[in-house]
């Protein structure tokens, strides 16, 4: 053969392997919520798109979008839902009213940590106690924050009575009605709205995870930290069902293998690196402490968190009643 048929054979060879490389690769877009460069940014999110393009050898791109530069945080479900994001990652909360039974797990008293929370959260969703509120999108894996407590830019709170007439950001809409069933003003915002809110006067304090006042750098901001947990807010990265459906049978194992439990514990591992963290960065200030040990029958603490408890399961009817005692028997399935 022609040495120059030959070359210009293996040059339009290399040309068309290249073409339908390019062409067999498909971008996958997560919109998630946490600051860029943010530890959950960098060591699940970024590490969960490194795994997937490496076991899928580069057929599968993943582009990350953090700090709600692709789908604000109340709209990242609904993005996933519409086609903006292949992938959306936020808190069921931020969708006031769209997942009630989910957010039986935020409820006081079920989990005392991030790696628990996750635990028993994606445990219900894998019994099926959760289908019907995922049927539009594909979940990849659930998660939590660990618990919630109260932070305050000037005193600290000792009792609920301390409450009355602050504004506080609610993060969710079960802590708000808390609040103002104790004269609290309940500020509904977004957890990077918080900290200019609160350096401006707009909050006197929030309700929030040790990793969100590292994250959100509210520790330079609230000094008084009241450790009762009032919540634990659960947390979702989920998947178009188009998006999925559209890959080869192949690359959708991929993502079978970088979903469930094995990421849910994950995303937990770095919400409690970040809880300790958050914490010790709050003691190495000097910052004050109150810390309300067995908060559920505290006599001052213990009514009220019991009342959101009944009045929330009595709101949200017999199934909501039938997860939450599912969610307190994998508690020793799930440990803290």
């Amino acid at each position: 053969m022609n040495p120059t048929k030959t070359v210009i054979a293996s040059a339009l060879a290399l040309t068309f392997t290249t073409a339908a490389l390019a062409e067999a690769s498909t971008t996958l877009r997560v919109a998630h919520v946490w600051p860029g460069g943010s530890l959950i940014d960098r060591e699940l999110f970024q590490a969960w798109a490194e795994s997937v393009e490496a076991v899928s050898e580069g057929r599968l791109e993943v582009e990350v979008y953090p700090s709600q530069t692709l789908a604000k945080s109340d709209k990242a479900y609904q993005s996933t839902v519409s086609g903006i994001a292949d992938i959306g990652a936020s808190a069921q909360g931020y969708t006031a009213g769209r997942f009630p039974l989910t957010q039986v797990v935020e409820l006081p008293g079920v989990s005392a940590s991030g790696r628990q929370g996750a635990c028993i959260l994606q445990s219900l969703y894998d019994q099926g106690h959760l289908d019907e509120e995922y049927a539009d999108t594909r979940p990849l894996f659930l998660f939590t924050t660990g618990p919630g407590y109260l932070h305050t830019k000037e005193r600290l709170i000792e009792s609920p009575e301390d409450l009355a007439g602050l504004r506080l950001r609610r993060p969710t809409p079960v802590v708000g009605d808390m609040f103002e069933r104790l004269d609290a003003q309940a500020v509904g915002m977004p957890a990077p709205d918080v900290f200019t809110a609160m350096q401006r006067g707009v909050v006197d304090g929030l309700s929030f995870n040790w990793e969100g006042m590292k994250t959100f750098r509210l520790n330079e901001l609230a000094g008084y930290h009241t450790e009762v947990p009032l919540y634990d807010l659960s947390l979702f990265a989920t998947m178009s069902q188009r998006s999925y459906d559209g890959l080869p049978e192949d690359l959708q194992r991929v993502i079978d293998d970088h979903s469930g439990l094995e990421w849910s514990l994950r995303a937990a591992a770095v919400y409690d690196e970040l809880i300790r963290q958050g914490r010790q960065d709050a003691e190495a200030a000097g910052h004050d402490f109150l810390v309300i040990e067995d908060a559920l029958t505290h006599p001052d603490w213990g009514p009220v968190l019991q009342e959101t408890i009944d009045r929330y399961l009595a709101e949200n009817g017999d199934e909501a009643g039938e997860i939450y005692e599912a969610a307190l028997q994998l508690q020793e399935r799930c440990e803290a």
